[in-house]
Protein backbone atom coordinates (compact mmCIF):
# COMPACT_ATOMS: atom_id res chain seq x y z
CA UNK A 1 0.00 0.00 0.00
CA UNK A 2 1.09 2.93 -1.07
CA UNK A 3 -0.04 6.54 1.59
CA UNK A 4 1.27 9.07 2.78
CA UNK A 5 -0.29 11.26 5.47
CA UNK A 6 1.34 14.94 6.35
CA UNK A 7 0.94 18.08 7.96
CA UNK A 8 2.93 20.86 7.57
CA UNK A 9 3.90 24.25 6.21
CA UNK A 10 3.72 25.37 2.97
CA UNK A 11 7.50 26.93 2.79
CA UNK A 12 6.33 28.76 -0.81
CA UNK A 13 2.94 30.13 -2.62
CA UNK A 14 1.78 26.83 -4.54
CA UNK A 15 2.57 27.34 -8.19
CA UNK A 16 -0.01 26.76 -10.31
CA UNK A 17 -0.07 25.80 -14.18
CA UNK A 18 -2.78 24.38 -16.32
CA UNK A 19 -2.47 21.83 -19.19
CA UNK A 20 -3.94 22.45 -22.78
CA UNK A 21 -7.08 20.32 -21.94
CA UNK A 22 -7.66 22.33 -18.59
CA UNK A 23 -6.36 20.36 -15.79
CA UNK A 24 -4.63 22.21 -13.11
CA UNK A 25 -1.41 20.88 -11.67
CA UNK A 26 -0.23 22.61 -8.49
CA UNK A 27 3.45 22.18 -7.59
CA UNK A 28 4.38 22.86 -3.79
CA UNK A 29 6.30 22.09 -0.86
CA UNK A 30 5.77 21.81 2.64
CA UNK A 31 8.32 21.70 5.79
CA UNK A 32 7.21 18.81 8.40
CA UNK A 33 8.96 18.85 11.58
CA UNK A 34 10.88 15.67 12.81
CA UNK A 35 9.55 14.06 15.86
CA UNK A 36 13.07 13.47 17.48
CA UNK A 37 16.00 16.08 16.27
CA UNK A 38 19.89 15.79 17.06
CA UNK A 39 22.13 18.24 17.77
CA UNK A 40 23.22 20.11 14.45
CA UNK A 41 20.62 18.45 12.60
CA UNK A 42 17.63 19.89 10.60
CA UNK A 43 14.30 19.48 12.17
CA UNK A 44 12.50 19.15 9.24
CA UNK A 45 11.89 17.73 6.05
CA UNK A 46 11.18 19.66 3.14
CA UNK A 47 8.61 17.55 0.74
CA UNK A 48 7.81 18.60 -2.79
CA UNK A 49 4.13 17.26 -3.49
CA UNK A 50 1.97 17.90 -6.24
CA UNK A 51 -1.83 18.20 -6.63
CA UNK A 52 -4.31 17.29 -9.60
CA UNK A 53 -7.27 18.69 -10.85
CA UNK A 54 -9.96 20.14 -8.69
CA UNK A 55 -7.87 19.72 -5.08
CA UNK A 56 -4.99 21.27 -7.27
CA UNK A 57 -7.42 24.77 -7.92
CA UNK A 58 -8.47 24.17 -4.15
CA UNK A 59 -4.83 24.40 -3.19
CA UNK A 60 -4.41 27.48 -5.13
CA UNK A 61 -6.87 29.61 -4.36
CA UNK A 62 -6.82 29.03 -0.40
CA UNK A 63 -3.42 28.31 0.25
CA UNK A 64 -0.28 30.27 1.15
CA UNK A 65 3.01 30.52 2.25
CA UNK A 66 3.22 29.59 5.52
CA UNK A 67 0.30 27.81 5.63
CA UNK A 68 -0.27 24.77 8.07
CA UNK A 69 -1.71 21.84 5.33
CA UNK A 70 -3.12 18.29 6.19
CA UNK A 71 -2.91 16.20 3.24
CA UNK A 72 -3.49 12.39 2.53
CA UNK A 73 -2.15 11.16 -1.04
CA UNK A 74 1.17 8.56 -2.31
CA UNK A 75 4.41 8.72 -3.09
CA UNK A 76 5.18 8.90 -6.66
CA UNK A 77 8.79 8.30 -7.75
CA UNK A 78 10.02 9.40 -11.88
CA UNK A 79 13.24 10.38 -13.40
CA UNK A 80 13.98 12.54 -16.32
CA UNK A 81 16.82 13.79 -18.74
CA UNK A 82 18.05 16.68 -19.12
CA UNK A 83 21.49 18.19 -20.85
CA UNK A 84 22.97 14.62 -20.82
CA UNK A 85 22.19 13.80 -17.11
CA UNK A 86 19.34 11.97 -15.87
CA UNK A 87 17.79 12.80 -12.39
CA UNK A 88 15.48 11.81 -10.22
CA UNK A 89 12.34 12.62 -8.50
CA UNK A 90 10.38 11.76 -5.48
CA UNK A 91 6.92 13.73 -4.78
CA UNK A 92 3.59 13.63 -2.96
CA UNK A 93 0.58 13.19 -4.99
CA UNK A 94 -1.69 14.88 -2.78
CA UNK A 95 -5.20 13.54 -3.04
CA UNK A 96 -6.96 14.96 -0.85
CA UNK A 97 -5.85 18.58 1.10
CA UNK A 98 -7.32 20.06 4.38
CA UNK A 99 -7.07 23.23 6.65
CA UNK A 100 -4.89 22.64 9.95
CA UNK A 101 -5.18 25.83 11.60
CA UNK A 102 -7.82 28.29 11.16
CA UNK A 103 -7.41 31.56 9.56
CA UNK A 104 -6.91 33.65 12.58
CA UNK A 105 -3.85 31.51 13.94
CA UNK A 106 -2.15 31.28 10.47
CA UNK A 107 -2.23 35.01 9.92
CA UNK A 108 -1.15 35.65 13.13
CA UNK A 109 2.71 36.14 12.09
CA UNK A 110 1.75 38.89 9.59
CA UNK A 111 2.66 42.08 9.93
CA UNK A 112 -0.34 43.52 8.66
CA UNK A 113 -1.80 45.78 11.25
CA UNK A 114 -4.63 44.17 13.44
CA UNK A 115 -8.58 44.57 12.64
CA UNK A 116 -10.65 46.16 15.18
CA UNK A 117 -12.50 43.38 16.99
CA UNK A 118 -16.22 44.07 16.41
CA UNK A 119 -18.36 44.05 18.79
CA UNK A 120 -20.29 40.38 19.65
CA UNK A 121 -23.82 40.25 20.02
CA UNK A 122 -25.20 39.21 23.82
CA UNK A 123 -25.46 35.17 24.01
CA UNK A 124 -29.04 33.85 23.32
CA UNK A 125 -29.82 37.63 21.66
CA UNK A 126 -31.38 36.89 17.89
CA UNK A 127 -27.96 38.51 16.21
CA UNK A 128 -26.08 35.58 17.23
CA UNK A 129 -28.77 33.09 15.75
CA UNK A 130 -29.42 31.33 18.98
CA UNK A 131 -32.63 31.21 21.41
CA UNK A 132 -32.93 31.89 25.13
CA UNK A 133 -33.43 28.75 26.84
CA UNK A 134 -35.41 28.73 30.44
CA UNK A 135 -34.08 28.13 33.55
CA UNK A 136 -34.25 24.54 34.50
CA UNK A 137 -34.24 22.95 31.27
CA UNK A 138 -30.65 21.21 32.38
CA UNK A 139 -32.85 18.96 34.14
CA UNK A 140 -35.39 17.73 31.34
CA UNK A 141 -32.24 16.83 28.56
CA UNK A 142 -31.63 13.49 28.76
CA UNK A 143 -28.08 13.99 27.37
CA UNK A 144 -26.79 16.43 29.96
Amino acid sequence: MNSVVLVGRLTRDPEVRYTDSGTSIARFSIAVDRRFSREGEQSADFISCVAFGKTGEFIEKYFHKGMKIGLVGRIQTGSYEKDGTKYYTTDVIAENVEFVESKNSSSEGDSAPAQPAQQKPKAGSAADGFMNLPDGIDEELPFA
